[in-house]
């Protein structure tokens, strides 16, 4: 059985290790909500994947839940038509 000649030393072992790390996760935002989620995976808040909904997030709520998370979905998707529109002509030639 091999066996070391001489111990590392910790400022060795720590320059070996130097690039083992966890990345960050990706995060990108959705196209219906506008909440961060990981790339090429279904929105847990409104349950779409590329403008198709895949889960029906409002089926399982209760009557009371359901009104509350559509405000919230309408409200995510209000503020998130705002940011996309863009400028016209008149807008731009303010500027």
């Amino acid at each position: 059985m091999a066996v070391p000649k001489r111990r590392r030393s910790s400022s060795a072992s720590r320059q070996r290790r130097m690039h083992i790390f966890i990345n960050p996760a990706v995060l990108t935002t959705c196209q219906k909500c506008a909440k961060p989620v990981r790339p090429h995976t279904v929105c847990k808040n409104c349950g779409y994947y590329k403008g198709v909904e895949f889960i029906n997030v409002l089926g399982k709520l209760t009557k009371k839940e359901r009104k509350i998370k559509e405000k919230q979905i309408k409200s995510t998707e209000k503020e998130h038509s705002h940011e996309e529109k863009g400028m016209n002509m008149e807008e731009l030639s303010k500027k």
